[in-house]
């Protein structure tokens, strides 16, 4: 899965599981202060990629995230 493809996944899952506004999602969106997602939807996230995409980000790793472009590079680094 590229970029791309992962960028479209994770905007769906956002939408579609968090009921976010298309509009507000975008690569340097920061997932606590522009698109409010708590620890609690960080895990959900992470259960929802895992989903998909069929790799696992520890949450070590996804302790530095902060945009939608850093869980992308946290995926594509696995």
């Amino acid at each position: 899965m590229d970029k791309n493809e992962l960028y479209g996944q994770l905007k769906n899952i956002l939408i579609d599981q968090f009921e976010l506004d298309e509009a507000s999602i975008s690569p340097d969106a920061n997932l606590y202060d522009e698109l409010e997602l708590d620890s609690i939807d960080a895990v959900d996230l992470l259960v929802q990629l895992k989903n998909v995409t069929g790799k696992k980000i520890s949450p070590d790793d996804f302790k530095d995230v902060r945009t939608i472009n850093d869980v992308i590079n946290a995926l594509t680094a696995l």
